[in-house]
């Protein structure tokens, strides 16, 4: 097993006697977009230097300015089942909480999909707890084959992501025939006494089979994986400790780590078995959690979703986080019926998607609706490649600003129009490759002409 508690202990207890030359050195290295070892993200963890926090923070900013630009790319989540055979602590889908569980049919996936199309969204996140007999892969599957299906006037959903429970090579191959985007798995906490603290009973309860799963995905041809931890579960630097070395474990053995990287903190959940917790990350700790990170890991994805606040969201888009939800509903079925009594967790951004893509825009970024790279082969090792290269540049702006065009004009008010119409003006000259650049000028105009999910 690639997770050694005892190593990792040691290395955190090592780390905080690292002297100010060689923090400086880690942060020269991570200012070149080199990324950062394992015990490097350990020395880092253990600074407490004011103005050596100030200047990670100065080159997390850096670092996705200059690899991601000023886009964040958007999602939502679609709960479509809260059956549960898990007794998970924190989690308001626990097995011993008594509510009405229930799992969309596929009309009402549809009515869901019709929704949340109509806020503008084309990457989907869909989520469900771990039953086998009333949620089994296959209903997994009939459901992405629904909202891939399903076209609309100013399009459809184009990326569908998949955070399932862990499950067995020959299942994840059955989500990559059906189109699969990244498949999603939250650790939860990489600390096996506190794993089997918290999930009393279940599958879930099997540290080595949940902890194993990227590796059966990968075999199952996956290889666009979304990791993360539920910070406050236990000791935070023990878990970015074990979030850098199960990305190196990846990259030996399959080539390419994470895609995407997940930073949810702990947060309220009905009918969870545990309400208090010692290690609950207060806002400064979690935004040098964040930057370490991208510090880290420059070419992966981090994820924030609406479990933070406007002012949290705001901070950390200036720290590395690349992709956001909007408009977030956490129950099944909850964009329409817009119940909260079994909601999987609270939301703190309830603002609607709108409001959080205009808001972006006024922070002077692009919100991205862009999945071209699913849809090219960008995935994996040649994802990677490509970012690595920098030539990442020259396709995922371009994206960016003729999905933003196109989303103006199927959903945008005359004063959305214009405020996008500025920021993709503005951004246009950034485009380094005049080739491309001539090419997404000309693209727009097809796009106000009618044409619909152009990309590069």
């Amino acid at each position: 097993m690639f997770i050694d508690e005892k190593y990792m202990n040691e290395l955190l207890e090592n780390a905080k006697h690292t002297d100010e030359a060689e923090i400086t050195r880690i942060l020269d290295k991570a200012d070149h977009f080199e990324g950062l070892t394992h015990q490097e993200v350990a020395a880092l963890l253990m600074m407490d230097n004011p103005k050596q926090l100030q200047r990670m923070f100065e080159i997390a900013y850096k670092i996705k300015q200059h690899i991601y630009g000023n886009r964040i790319v958007m999602f939502a989540p679609l709960y479509v089942s809260d059956y549960c055979v898990n007794q998970c602590k924190y989690c308001s889908y626990n097995c011993k909480h008594q509510f009405n569980r229930r799992r969309l049919t596929m009309d009402e996936i549809r009515e869901e999909v019709k929704i949340l199309e109509a806020m503008g969204h084309k990457r989907l996140a869909v989520e469900a707890g771990e039953d086998d007999a009333k949620c089994p892969i296959d209903y997994i599957l009939e459901c992405m084959k629904t909202i891939y299906d399903m076209k609309f006037e100013n399009g459809e959903i184009r990326r569908v992501n998949v955070n399932i429970a862990a499950t067995t090579v020959e299942n994840y191959k059955k989500l990559k025939e059906v189109g699969i985007g990244t498949y999603i798995l939250f650790q939860e906490t990489y600390h096996k006494p506190t794993y089997l603290e918290m999930h009393i009973s279940g599958p879930k309860r099997n540290y080595e089979y949940h902890t194993t799963a990227f590796d059966r995905a990968m075999q199952g041809g996956i290889d666009d994986v979304g990791g993360g931890v539920l910070f406050g579960l236990y000791d935070p630097y023990f878990e970015v400790l074990g979030l850098m070395l199960h990305n190196e474990h990846l990259e030996k053995e399959f080539g390419v780590g994470f895609h995407t990287i997940s930073v949810p903190r702990i947060r309220k959940a009905e009918g969870a078995l545990q309400t208090e917790f010692q290690y609950a990350v207060d806002d400064e700790t979690f935004k040098k959690l964040v930057a370490v990170i991208r510090l880290a890991v420059p070419f992966t994805g981090m994820i924030i979703s609406t479990r933070e606040s406007e002012e949290m969201r705001k901070e950390l888009i200036r720290l590395g986080i690349s992709q956001m939800s909007a408009g977030s509903a956490t129950g099944v079925g909850s964009y329409k019926s817009h119940k909260d009594s079994s909601v999987q967790f609270k939301v703190i951004d309830e603002r609607d998607a709108m409001d959080v893509i205009k808001w972006i825009m006024d922070e002077g970024m692009v919100p991205s609706f862009c999945t071209a790279c699913y849809r090219s082969g960008r995935t994996g090792d040649r994802f990677m490649s490509l970012a690595k290269s920098g030539n990442i540049k020259n396709v995922c702006l371009p994206n960016a600003l003729m999905t933003l065009a196109e989303y103006a004009i199927d959903y945008g008010d005359d004063e959305f129009k214009e405020k996008a119409h500025a920021i993709i003006q503005k951004e246009i000259p950034n485009i380094g490759n005049e080739n491309v650049r001539e090419l997404v000028k000309n693209n727009i105009e097809k796009i106000k002409q009618g044409q619909r999910d152009l990309f590069i």
